[in-house]
């Protein structure tokens, strides 16, 4: 013990450690987001990730009282890097300083600098909480109620037609308003609502439709650590284990520039919903208990009314609506078609010292009206009926330096989906990540989200290679090559296909504040021609491919003030027609006292939408935009944060596209006559 204390006073004192400063607000878990994770063609939906990062930030995990899945979830540490932490606690005790994760073997400043601002050390002996749940409920810092509103200054022809008397297209204002409140407490308890009403959706009281002011509700009540009572959710839900092949939804990312540790899903197992995108959640009850000291079970219930497309003359619907929109009449009759119910759970049984872990989940649905799709060719092995069940088996297990994971399941119409992975460390300067995958054409499964070229788990097979190299602390570089296959036809796809996707990422870090980066990205997909560009009756899939390409510079110039340049093009090849798009932007980011300021400069000229370029913008608190820059013209915004006391923020944000290349923006009810758009956006968060 003597050694150990000093080893931390020599790394204290001769400040080797060299930490960053933690996040100072929700800007800059932004940015890590968007490093880690390389937002590109807006596949990467980041909220419920941003509300684990920010709870993390605002409640720190106590290296003395976690897990491995729980560090997991950060995407920030190898398996190796894991490993290496479990076995330094076991041998030396509890962490006395965050000082001591340089002495972790394989744990570098990079890594460190990343995972400081969601971490912590706390004295339990001096500073443990007993008091009980409910005051510790109502005298939690960690609350805030947030108040947000959003407008297109622009008139749009839905709003049109309702200022001019004639029949509406949309039937409310065009604000979007947005009211969420929440208190919680890392692995303690949590307690949350949500209300929100879309641009053009209707803001009323009529207990005759069941709308009692905002259009879109949700809430939930979370107690965790109870004695064997691990973990219980009362409302609006999510779940993850294995390799969510069943329970999957909110917790995954794309593939991107981190080629490792993103591969590899994580039992996260209950976790309250709070996003405002309507589907794809559970509301009812859920629990997790230990049955003994290695096994856990879940078991949990929900009835949710769901959007459908119904017949007008058969009871049966033809299909389950995404969007939650309800502005129209046509889409307010569709609301809440029909009802569905789903039920199941978990069993898992976990051994840290011998480093495995295996586990079954079970999932039932039923739909209070039958679904029966077009009939098209496509759909022939689609989901059909009003109940599915689905069954699964994951394991896995660390051996050394590899870890190996999988989880195969099978749905109640015989079909089967699986997949295999393993993430290796080979030296102390290779990483590689390897993972199989196949889900059969007529393989259901409706929560699922595990890794794939897809949007669903069904129709696809595939192989994925990633690498990581850390040549030193200034260079490192990232790639993936993913192979795909997709045995059955799909919407717009006249046959079976085949596709491959890869990417390459160099990273520059002269100093800790500076990083410089350039990446390529290819990807070959099957696609079929529109009419005028092939005479036959029978339109065969053409490979298109599209290559990406970036440079991007962050420097900041002075402790307040900071910039960000990036420079992206494209270039799609269909069908023996060559279109190309380029986009450029210069980001100003400035820190003055209780003032934050953000702005963009961004030019863009594009041929086609296929080359539009995506681009990762800051926002308010809990709000992301990723636009697309697509067409000829330029976008501007400019983003300013003021927090007068500690427990009050204020945030205004005002972005305009303008185009040289058209005269209209958008098309039906959001056709904007003229060349501009401008978005509003003002929030305030109160803390209680």
């Amino acid at each position: 013990m003597r050694a150990r204390l000093f080893t931390i006073a020599f790394i204290i004192v001769s400040n080797s450690i060299h930490a960053q400063q933690p996040p100072q607000s929700a800007l800059d878990i932004e940015q890590f987001i968007e490093e880690i994770f390389a937002v590109q063609n807006g596949a990467v939906s980041s909220d419920e990730l941003f509300e684990t990062l920010l709870l993390f930030y605002s409640d720190p995990i106590d290296l003395n009282n976690t897990t491995t899945e729980e560090l997991r979830s950060l995407f920030i540490l190898s398996e190796n890097q894991l490993r290496s932490f479990i076995n330094y606690q076991e041998k030396n005790g509890r962490f006395l300083s965050l000082y001591e994760l340089q002495a972790i073997p394989d744990f570098d400043l990079i890594t460190i600098n990343k995972l400081l601002p969601f971490v912590t050390v706390r004295d339990h002996g001096l500073i443990s909480d007993n008091r009980s749940l409910i005051k510790r409920m109502l005298s939690e810092p960690n609350n805030y109620l947030l108040i947000r509103y959003e407008e297109t200054l622009e008139n749009k022809a839905g709003f049109k037609a309702k200022n001019d008397s004639t029949p509406a297209a949309y039937l409310g204002g065009s604000g979007k308003y947005y009211t969420r409140f929440r208190a919680s407490h890392s692995r303690d308890f949590s307690i949350g609502f949500t209300a929100e009403k879309d641009a053009g959706e209707q803001l009323k009281w009529n207990s005759e439709t069941k709308q009692y002011g905002a259009d879109f509700y949700s809430g939930h009540i979370q107690v965790q650590n109870q004695g064997r009572l691990k973990n219980i959710v009362i409302g609006d839900y999510q779940i993850q284990f294995g390799q969510s092949l069943i329970f999957g939804s909110g917790f995954n990312v794309g593939k991107g520039a981190e080629t490792i540790t993103t591969v590899r899903r994580s039992n996260v197992g209950i976790r309250p919903y709070t996003s405002v995108i309507e589907t794809n959640f559970f509301r009812g009850g859920a629990t997790t208990i230990e049955l003994n000291k290695n096994t856990e079970a879940t078991v949990f219930y929900s009835r949710l009314n769901q959007d459908a497309s119904q017949s007008d003359t058969l009871n049966f619907i033809s299909s389950i609506q995404q969007s939650g929109f309800h502005r129209t009449r046509t889409e307010l009759s569709n609301k809440n078609t029909i009802t569905e119910q789903n039920y199941g759970g978990t069993l898992l049984y976990n051994h840290p010292s011998r480093n495995f872990s295996i586990g079954s989940n079970i999932l039932f649905t039923d739909l209070s009206k039958p679904l029966i799709r077009a009939d098209r060719v496509y759909n022939r092995f689609e989901f059909s009926g009003s109940n599915n069940y689905t069954t699964s088996l994951f394991a896995d297990w660390n051996w050394q330096n590899f870890s190996l994971f999988g989880e195969f399941s099978r749905s109640e119409s015989g079909g089967l989906g699986g997949l295999f992975g393993l993430i290796g460390s080979l030296s102390p300067k290779i990483e590689t990540s390897i993972l199989l995958r196949n889900y059969e054409k007529d393989f259901h499964t409706f929560y699922g989200n595990a890794f794939g070229e897809s949007t669903r788990n069904i129709n696809e097979s595939g192989w994925y290679w990633g690498l990581k190299y850390t040549h030193s602390r200034q260079w490192l570089f990232t790639a993936y090559f993913d192979s795909f296959k997709f045995p059955w036809l799909r919407a717009g796809i006249n046959a079976p296909s085949t596709g491959y996707e890869y990417l390459g990422r160099i990273t520059y870090r002269p100093t800790r504040e500076i990083v410089i980066y350039a990446q390529l990205r290819e990807q070959s997909r099957a696609d079929n021609p529109s009419a005028n560009e092939q005479d036959a009756v029978i339109r065969f899939p053409v490979e298109g491919i599209k290559r990406n390409y970036l440079v991007n510079f962050d420097y900041p110039a002075t402790e307040n003030i900071s910039f960000k340049t990036r420079v992206q093009w494209s270039s799609y090849d269909f069908n023996s027609t060559l279109t190309e798009g380029y986009a450029v932007w210069q980001d100003v980011n400035l820190s003055y006292r209780k003032f934050k300021l953000s702005g963009r400069m961004a030019l863009f000229d594009t041929d086609d939408f296929e080359n539009a370029q995506y681009a990762f913008e800051r926002d308010v608190l809990y709000a992301f935009s990723v636009p697309a820059y697509n067409g000829l013209g330029t976008r501007q915004y400019i983003l300013l944060q003021y927090s007068p006391t500690k427990k009050l923020t204020f945030w205004l944000k005002y972005a305009r596209t303008s185009f040289r290349n058209r005269d209209s923006i958008g098309s039906g009810n959001e056709l904007i006559n003229g060349n501009k758009r401008t978005d509003i956006r003002g929030q305030v968060r109160i803390n209680f």
